[in-house]
């Protein structure tokens, strides 16, 4: 009984640990980090590396949370709400195991995917509110999304493997993980 209260508390931190890491990674441009000015979303990653084996209203809610705390750090239009709500739902329901093989491929690819299907709800967004005319946000979101997507999908391996290595050892792993057959 002892064992398992340790083990949430340290996994409470492990999670809350890693999204405050994610978050104070997010303005930063540490070297190697940006492309052309542009930085990783380590927010986006940290959303995908949760939903990919947890079921969609866990991934959802992640989605939520972390687009929420990112809107209040960062201004609330566009929001990033909808987009990572939207990750955490295509990612969970994904469901890797079928698909693709568990690996820093498969997570970089996912990841790849995600941030041009994020980044195009934040160009729509741009366009709808008319903060920016058409021609700036469709001579940007090239070279936007190109230098996230693959700072990102080289980011992502790093995040994953400690994460997942964490949640593998779970003592009830069925709680955590959508589909538990392996």
């Amino acid at each position: 009984m002892m064992f398992r209260l340790r083990y949430y508390l340290i996994n409470g931190l492990v999670i809350g640990g890693s999204i405050t890491l994610c978050l104070l990674l997010s303005p930063t441009r540490l070297p190697g980090t940006q492309l052309l000015g542009i930085g990783t979303n380590w927010v986006l990653i940290w959303v995908v590396i949760w939903s990919i084996n947890r079921t969609v209203f866990q991934g959802v809610i992640a989605g939520l949370l972390l687009g929420l705390i990112q809107d209040g750090l960062t201004g609330t239009y566009p929001s990033h709400v909808f987009g990572l709500v939207l990750v955490g739902f295509f990612t969970a329901r994904l469901q890797k195991q079928r698909y693709l093989q568990e690996d820093f491929i498969s997570i970089a690819l996912i990841v790849f995917v995600m941030v041009f299907f994020v980044e195009t709800i934040t160009a729509i967004q741009y366009f709808v509110g008319k903060m920016r005319p058409l021609e700036e946000i469709s001579r940007d979101y090239q070279q936007l999304v190109l230098s996230s997507a693959i700072l990102s999908s080289l980011w992502a391996p790093v995040f994953y493997y400690p994460l997942n290595y964490w949640w593998e050892k779970a003592p009830h792993k069925t709680q955590y993980k959508a589909n538990s057959k392996k």
